[in-house]
């Protein structure tokens, strides 16, 4: 019987829910000194002098560095971004942003770091800054890396050929969007331990992936890869933020070097608020055109992106945002362009979707907004539009090849499990009664790309005394669930009991390479090289076993159902793993190995349902109900992608109704600790209505697509748009996210 499609309960949670897992701060190291960073309170500035002076003679201090004490390189910045805007690990002559560091303070303890980092005296001339986006083009606006860069634009996406003519359309609507600026807000924050081991630097610290980190050190420091060890613990959270390691670790290896002894860093919440990489931080202008009976024929959408002060990741996702600007729909003409620009705020990067939630909010309220304005049914827009199931594999005009879908059997299954027509019914019902709670439904269909880039990942699988196994991956679980899934792919190949397989991940010296876990990419990858090196193992032990039991190798099989080989149609002898273990010795292990590599991305689809209510007097919004159709190909565990599902929608929900980072004027941050910004608990959300549908994929052995990121994909414009709907009888037509209180009732008062 096969073990995938079973709801199979997660291994790791039973040491999760009991004695927890070992996260960085748990690890042990009695002679660790811990390091404190003096950060900027300002936005912008030129640094005149920093007087380490008195806090160098602080009790329990054992060092005091700023940029002029260190010889490292900066974090440059992806190809595509000038080389110019790359950021020091320590501010040098110019802060840029609230919370950038300035000078690390390293003392026999923390409350004596943070004691004596309060006697840094940082004398800086204030410039002015650059805080809303659109500023950032002005012509008078300051040039946040003057004079070596002439603009704060870190990257530009020029639209593809001729000016679209939307004159000549029927039904035209045109609406800027404000994506606002998200906080990634794991349950673990940043931290890092670091330590030097016969040369060579050990670098411990909760990441999206061992080898990626590795490479960023090695080009700080300039050493030799193999000179250093980074070991991935595990994780609490990541979100596409922990991808890449914050300066403040990176530094860590250079302190324990001066000291000859190891260092640790552990942010507080209001630094990881203010200083891990915010998400989204888009401003879409978005033009939609078609028929006067609903056929989608023209869209263009230009994209602000907010890069932060030292524009990275996410300075170049509007690419993202590019190839998934269509979503579902066969529209001809497609425009895209976009302006990445440098603030005076925190740098943005990767968060859970990156990119591709920004492009699902831009076209999905667009369709919205022309339906409303043809007079028509937006769900019926949506099903005359889609892209149909013969024409995959579907090349859109922006160039990307969408794999396989059935968008219209996903938005039959979500509209029926609503039950849209009961919900029209009563929402009209309202309506006529004068209820001052007016009732929403809310549509989005969504399609996104996941394993982006598509590439390869490393898996191993080895036989071990008693016949047990051990699983080597290059993919970084931080709540994915690899340790059962991956197990539960060794069983189904090989027999062996899920209970005899051990997984080993996250560590330089053990795993030969791994690429960023991120992009939903680990199932359709690292499950497929992990599928594959199982089934290279069972080949290399029917020749063992072919020995022992005296007969071809060709005559061999497994029956899987038992984990035991016999000749083919005499079962009644037979031989098992612990059997073939056995024969081995030290010199003749049994590795299956792959490096599986797809092709190309794949493309997950869906449809989200919300329904809400809004208290037309308070403006407040209440969730009720929210059914999610998510289609990611073949489910190896449904349990698994239900918690996946669930969290994604939490986070999309959660950005339509509550979550936003905020500036003043002045740069200063308004939502640095989780009382300002809102991070919501499970009591603001229904339970989720999720609908099961597996359309395979042809381009891996399991079928799988990402899952990972799809609830914050179609969530975040399903309840934007309830919203809206509820008040279109109204005259609003739009509203911002996130979708306050008092935000929608200064819609619906038209303030």
């Amino acid at each position: 019987m096969s073990i995938l499609g079973n709801r199979v309960v997660r291994r790791e949670d039973p040491a999760l829910l009991t004695v927890g897992g070992t996260y960085v701060d748990d690890i042990v190291a009695t002679d660790a000194a811990h390091v404190v960073y003096v950060r900027s309170t300002i936005a912008h500035g030129a640094i005149v002098s920093i007087d380490v002076t008195e806090a160098r003679s602080a009790p329990g201090v054992l060092d005091v560095v700023t940029a002029d004490d260190i010889d490292l390189g900066s974090v440059v910045p992806l190809a595509l971004i000038n080389a110019s805007f790359a950021r020091p690990l320590l501010a040098r002559g110019r802060v840029r942003y609230v919370g950038e560091p300035i000078a690390a303070v390293v003392a026999e303890s923390r409350a004596a770091a943070v004691d004596a980092a309060e006697l840094v005296v940082v004398d800086i001339d204030p410039l002015p800054a650059v805080v809303a986006v659109a500023d950032a083009l002005a012509d008078d606006a300051p040039v946040l890396f003057g004079p070596a860069v002439d603009s704060n634009v870190a990257m530009r996406i020029d639209a593809a050929g001729d000016p679209i003519d939307f004159d000549v359309h029927d039904v035209v609507v045109r609406l800027t969007t404000v994506n606002q600026r998200l906080a990634p807000a794991p349950i673990e924050n940043r931290s890092a331990l670091a330590r030097w081991e016969d040369g060579r630097l050990v670098l411990e610290i909760g990441c999206q992936g061992a080898h990626p980190v590795r490479a960023v050190v090695a080009a700080v420091y300039g050493m030799e890869e193999a000179d250093i060890r980074v070991i991935c613990p595990d994780v609490g959270g990541g979100f596409g933020a922990k991808s890449q390691p914050a300066p403040e670790a990176l530094l860590l290896g250079e302190l324990s070097r001066r000291l000859g002894r190891p260092v640790r860093w552990s942010e507080t919440r209001s630094e990881n608020l203010t200083g891990m990489g915010h998400g989204r931080a888009q401003v879409q202008t978005v033009t939609l055109a078609g028929s006067a009976d609903g056929d989608l024929q023209a869209y263009a959408i230009d994209i602000l992106c907010d890069g932060g002060a030292y524009p990275g990741m996410g300075a170049i996702l509007p690419f993202a945002t590019r190839i998934m600007a269509s979503g579902v729909y066969d529209i001809a003409d497609v425009r895209v362009s976009s302006n990445s620009v440098a603030t005076n705020t925190t740098p943005t990067g990767a968060y859970r979707g990156a990119g591709r939630p920004e492009a699902t909010a831009a076209i999905e309220r667009a369709v919205d907004l022309f339906a409303h304005t043809a007079g028509l049914d937006p769900i019926e827009v949506r099903r005359r539009n889609f892209i149909r199931p013969e024409q995959f594999p579907f090349t859109t005009p922006t160039g990307t090849v969408y794999d396989v879908g059935d968008y219209e059997g996903a938005l039959d299954r979500a509209v029926a499990a609503a039950d849209v027509v009961a919900l029209r019914a009563e929402q009209q019902r309202r309506r006529d009664a004068g209820d001052p709670k007016l009732l929403g439904i809310g549509v989005s269909a969504y399609v996104e790309i996941t394993a982006p880039g598509a590439g390869g990942e490393y898996g191993s699988v080895e036989l071990l005394p008693g016949g047990r196994a051990r699983v080597v991956t290059g993919s970084t679980p931080y709540g994915q669930g690899h340790d059962t899934a991956w197990s539960m792919l060794v069983t189904e190949r090989t027999g062996i009991d899920m209970d005899m397989v051990e997984v080993v991940h996250g560590d330089t010296d053990f795993v030969p390479h791994s690429e960023v876990t991120g992009g939903s990419r680990s199932a359709q990858l690292a499950g497929s090289a992990v599928y594959v090196a199982s089934g290279n193992l069972v080949d290399l032990a029917r020749g063992r076993a072919a020995d022992l039991l005296e007969a071809a190798t060709d005559d061999i099989v497994l029956d899987t159902d038992t984990g035991r080989f016999h000749v083919a149609g005499t079962p009644a002898r037979d031989v098992g793993w612990a059997d073939i273990a056995a024969s081995l010795d030290d010199t003749s292990p049994l590795i299956g190995l792959s490096d599986f590599a797809s092709p190309s991305a794949s493309f997950p689809f869906g449809v989200h349902i919300a329904v809400v209510e809004v208290d037309t007097e308070t403006g407040r919004v209440d969730l009720q109900r929210f059914v999610a159709c998510d289609d990611a190909g073949t489910i190896l565990n449904p349990l698994l992608a239900d918690g996946q599902v669930h969290g994604g929608l939490a986070q999309g929900v959660s950005q339509a109704l509550f979550e936003e980072m905020r500036f003043d004027e002045d740069g200063n941050p308004l939502t640095a600790t989780l009382i300002d910004y809102a991070v919501p608990s499970a009591a603001e959300f229904p339970m989720f209505e999720r609908i099961q549908m597996e359309t395979p994929t042809p381009l891996n052995p399991l079928g799988a697509k990402g899952i990972g990121e799809s609830g914050t994909v179609g969530a975040t414009p399903a309840v934007q748009n309830a919203v809206v709907d509820a008040l279109l009888h109204l005259g609003v037509t739009h509203i911002d996210m996130p979708l306050s209180p008092e935000r929608v009732w200064r819609a619906i008062n038209g303030n």
